[in-house]
């Protein structure tokens, strides 16, 4: 009976929807199991075979983990707003709505003929208004919330209110913008509009004028990780930085917290690095310069305060607010122009940049704190205006951009540390003797940074302070297509809806496009108003906050009533097993920890991190295949034929190709440029391609649809060939070269199960030989699984069917166990061996079997026979027998007849355990 994977598999996918046979209950006596996966955005193209690569594995550990006895979650989603479906909107006409319904469905198809064990039951999606009224519901708690530094968490915005009434603000420690200091009667007497601006300061989410990135072509705000090298990275269009009013987060006053929770989390330590590094505290001293013949002063934050004394110039972004007043009228034109300049930068690319210096003289200066000269003030690209103050006093000698930036334009550079040469380079090391410094000569560095804070804060000109990189998250996008903010303005105050006013849902509008007035698309829906005459605020939240918290929705996704119940939280609580890419490491993944440390103070949730343990898995890269045409003629050579030919390579598309070979009347008939192509063969007759290891793209005709693999050799064997590409930890190429190898061993699995045609298992008692190939097997899968080395477990399966084939077994005590361990990789094909076996129920709740280690304990050695010391063969014995024993076995073997040639030993050795040695 040959294994027909087409019709089992599609028996189980519709016996598993028809039966929910993967529902996860929210009671349950069983230990809890939380596996989730980054969910999809659902783009038209579907997915590739790259894409399921970190599901399957997560669907391995949740089938693995319900044969343990856990009751375990494992559900699937839509991160269904973005800007792909809204760009084809705009072209198209189509509305958003329509194509991410199409996509979904198209992944959902593709997703159920893999095999999945989801809770399809728990499905979101973040553009649904039954989830996005929740995503509103968190925002409208941000907004009602400061942050205390005093209890270090977020409190209501009532409690900073009851202390503004009660003594004002003098004595109130918060993660906050600065703002004057008022009192008591002071804050009673300010405007209804007045408190709202100051509160603003404190809020959580807040609005303000904020340097951005804007995106013209796009019409819409950027993230920092959404720009490449000064371009959109959705459609490569120009970034320039502008100020813009906006809403934003308060993500830095998490930022401590942020840094510390990594320390307590399962999580890849390159991941972890790369939220400290993006995180960035630094210790150090706020300093602050006046400015020659004006009010104005300028603050900068340096880890370095020993360095003051070498203070040679001092540095502004091109952003800083003090640009226009600083600039004198001889320098007008040169500080405009290169402030236009500068917004074509990303700060990313700025930050990257080290080769390129730039900057101009404002024509001001500033007075030094200690010595009372004269110091220039510059602009340069490689100051952020949002990093620490905007502005950097730079010491040349002991800094190399600083170093740069000063030999570039002639300016001084001063030694204050001891040890380098500073005619060749800077020296940053944190080490050494002060010099030329005034009352910090001769201290180390540790004690002068120590002593200069000191007496930065007895002059009153700075204080001791940490300071971090990261900033707040801008959370407005001018777009349409993602969840309305639920905020209305009243004579120019913002005001958030009431929580029986949610969800607010998104208008029609007559295009996607911002107004002919630059307004966000949500303009142009006249009567988008609250009560029909308060205007809502027209940007839409960004992609990354209906993800940054979706993993708390699969916990109870049908409650109406709140994003999830207490029961239901209480319960799963955190993720335990989260699988994802490592792209999202300074996005989703801090925003997802933010919004749980928020909800976790609130109360609503009882833990703070959301995932204990994270893995990114790499990515499946395509192998491209490539022709070669002779220049000049519709000729296509062969690729062993090339040489001496003037040829080009072009991309063909690799489902036209196997193992190298190209099917030519499918490459004639794929363009009509190729019909009547003309081909210079290899001696075989064949044709064969090129091949390189790139990123999957359609671009590069690269790119393998999973549908085609499940249709020609079985989701079970996508499945198996997945995980046998490679650790899933690591970048590694698709290719289908090895896949009819994998093919290959499930007709064995199948074939031990089955002889002349029919189903064949005996209930005999199974030998030690089966035994412990078995449980070999078991021994190893178990502790494979439980390490996520899923590459090798499919090499341990593949070994034990050999072996069992060897040995012609067919024992129920053997193949019953082996289609439960084999079941979380290969489900289908389990679930029919198990239904074969006579379980009427899945195997699904089947016991994931124990190794016995009394079946791989070794009870016989293997001894050389030797005659005068020389091997001449082996012979295994069994460890209990005698050494009379084992020289009586020995000396009546034919073998042994042969060496002895009738001549009678001298003296038989037996060393136990070792080797029989004949002496003759």
């Amino acid at each position: 009976m040959e294994y027909n994977f087409i019709e089992v598999e599609k028996k189980w996918q519709g016996y598993w929807a028809n039966n929910k046979t993967f529902k996860a209950d929210n009671n349950s006596d069983k230990p809890k199991y939380y596996v989730l996966d980054m969910f999809p955005y659902p783009s038209g193209a579907g997915l590739h075979v790259g894409h399921p690569l970190g599901y399957i594995a997560s669907d391995i550990y949740a089938r693995y983990k319900r044969l343990k006895g856990f009751n375990v979650l494992h559900p699937m989603g839509y991160d269904s707003f973005g800007l792909p479906a809204e760009q084809y909107a705009i072209q198209t006409g189509q509305h958003p709505q329509k194509t991410t319904e199409d996509n979904v469905a198209r992944y959902r198809e593709q997703l159920d003929k893999i095999g999945f064990s989801f809770d399809w039951d728990r499905e979101v999606r973040t553009s649904n208004k039954d989830y996005y009224k929740w995503t509103q519901w968190i925002f409208i708690q941000i907004f009602n919330s400061w942050y205390n530094k005093e209890s270090d968490k977020a409190e209501n915005i009532k409690t900073l209110i009851a202390q503004f009434e009660n003594e004002g603000n003098e004595n109130v420690d918060a993660a906050c913008e600065q703002t004057h200091t008022f009192s008591a009667e002071e804050w009673k007497g300010y405007s209804e509009k007045e408190q709202s601006d100051i509160l603003l300061n404190y809020r959580l989410a807040y609005l303000s004028d904020t340097m951005v990135n804007w995106c013209p072509q796009l019409g819409t705000v950027l993230a920092n990780e959404e720009v490449k090298e000064g371009v959109s990275e959705r459609g490569g269009y120009p970034v320039e930085r502008k100020l813009m009013q906006q809403w934003s987060m308060r993500i830095t006053a998490y930022a401590d917290r942020l840094l510390k929770g990594l320390d307590g989390i399962d999580w890849t330590e390159s991941l972890k690095d790369s939220q400290r590094n993006w995180i960035g505290k630094s210790q150090g001293s706020s300093i602050v310069f006046n400015v020659e013949n004006s009010s104005e002063t300028i603050e900068v934050f340096t880890t370095r305060p020993d360095t003051v004394f070498g203070v040679s110039f001092v540095t502004l972004a091109p952003e800083h607010e003090l640009v226009d007043t600083l600039t004198t009228p001889e320098q007008k034109e040169a500080v405009e122009a290169y402030v236009l300049a500068s917004k074509s930068k990303s700060e990313r690319e700025r930050m990257a940049d080290v080769k390129t210096i730039s900057g101009v003289f404002t024509g001001s200066y500033v007075t030094h704190p200690f010595t009372g000269k004269q110091i220039p003030i510059w602009l340069g690209d490689y100051v952020l205006a949002g990093y620490g103050t905007g502005a950097v006093m730079a010491v040349a000698g002991h800094d190399s951009r600083d170093y740069a930036f000063a030999k570039h334009f002639d300016l001084p550079i001063i030694e204050v540390v001891e040890g380098g040469d500073l005619s060749k380079e800077s020296y940053d090391a944190k080490e050494g003797k002060l010099v030329n410094s005034d009352f910090l000569n001769g201290l180390d560095v540790k004690d002068a940074i120590k002593k200069a804070i000191e007496k930065i804060e007895e002059n009153n000109i700075g204080e001791g302070q940490t300071n971090f990189r990261l900033r707040d998250a801008i959370f407005g996008r001018q777009r349409y297509w993602g969840e309305p903010i639920p905020v209305y303005y009243k004579e120019g105050i913002p005001y958030v809806l009431d929580e029986s006013e949610l969800p607010l849902e998104l208008p029609e509008v007559d295009k996607y496009l911002p107004t002919e007035t630059g307004e966000p698309p949500l303009a142009r829906a006249s009567s988008f108003k609250k009560d029909g005459k308060y205007d809502y605020e027209l940007s839409t939240m960004p992609g990354w906050a209906g993800s940054s918290w979706y993993y708390l929705r699969y916990m109870d996704a049908q409650n109406d009533n709140e994003l999830a119940s207490k029961n239901a939280i209480d319960y799963w609580q955190n993720v335990d097993l989260y699988i994802g890419g490592s792209e999202h490491a300074t996005g989703h993944l801090l925003y997802v920890r933010f919004w749980t440390k928020f909800l976790n103070d609130l109360g609503i949730i009882p833990f703070d991190e959301p995932a204990k343990k994270l893995i990114n898995q790499g990515m499946i890269q395509g192998t491209s295949a490539f022709v070669y045409k002779e220049k000049e003629s519709n000729t296509y050579v062969s690729k062993n034929q090339t040489e001496g030919k003037k040829t080009i390579a072009l991309h063909v598309d690799v489902n036209i190709v196997n193992n190298n070979v190209l099917d030519i009347e499918a490459f004639k008939n794929s363009r009509e440029e190729y019909k009547n192509a003309e081909f210079i063969l290899e001696e075989n007759g064949e044709y064969i391609c090129g091949s390189e290891v790139e990123k999957m793209s359609k671009s590069k005709f690269n790119v393998v649809n999973p549908d085609l693999m499940v249709e020609q050799y079985g989701a079970d064997c996508l499945r198996l060939y997945e995980m046998f590409l490679g650790p899933l930890e690591l970048a590694k190429p698709w290719s289908t070269n090895g896949i009819t190898g994998v093919a290959g061993f499930i007709k064995k699995l199948w074939r031990l199960y089955h002889s002349n045609e029919a189903f064949n298992v005996s209930d005999e008692a199974a030998n030690k030989d089966e035994l412990k190939a078995l449980h070999k097997c078991i021994k190893k899968v178990t502790y494979d699984i439980e390490h996520f080395s899923f590459n090798t477990t499919i090499s341990s399966f593949m070994i034990c069917v050999n072996e069992l084939n060897d040995l012609k077994c067919n024992k129920r005590e053997i193949l019953e166990p082996l289609a439960i361990i084999i079941a979380p990789y290969a489900p289908h094909i389990a679930e029919e061996l198990w239904n074969q076996l006579g379980h009427e129920e899945s195997i699904t709740y089947a016991k994931f079997p124990d190794h016995n280690e009394a079946y791989l304990a070794e009870n016989t050695h293997k001894y050389p026979i030797s005659f005068n010391g020389k091997t001449r063969f082996f012979k295994e014995f069994d460890k209990s027998l005698s050494k009379d024993d084992i020289e009586k076995e020995v000396l009546v073997m034919e073998e042994t007849k042969k060496y002895l040639q009738d001549k009678s030993p001298k003296k038989v050795i037996v060393v136990p355990n070792k080797i029989v040695n004949i002496v003759v």
